[in-house]
């Protein structure tokens, strides 16, 4: 699924983002709200999951891993052929 995001000059300017923030940004909402799992929400930062705990782990945001994220990772690493 791709999503656009038309955001105004003035609001892209007083907010002095990136790209690349604003997407860290929605992520780590995402992932407060449990909408996404980690691994997903690495994947719309951008970032390697790894990298994006330690970012999570500086603001002192709560991993909740539980099942489903076990099960998605584990589904995850049998798609790229790991064992």
């Amino acid at each position: 699924m791709k999503i656009t995001i038309d955001i105004p000059d003035s609001i892209d300017q007083s907010a002095e983002l990136t790209q690349a923030e604003l997407l860290r940004e929605i992520a780590i909402l995402l992932f407060q709200w449990e909408r996404v799992t980690l691994g997903k929400a690495a994947q719309i930062a951008r970032m390697h999951q790894f990298e994006f705990q330690k970012l999570l782990a500086s603001r002192k945001i709560s991993v909740h891993y539980g099942l489903e994220d076990y099960q998605a990772d584990v589904a995850n690493l049998r798609q790229h052929n790991w064992r």
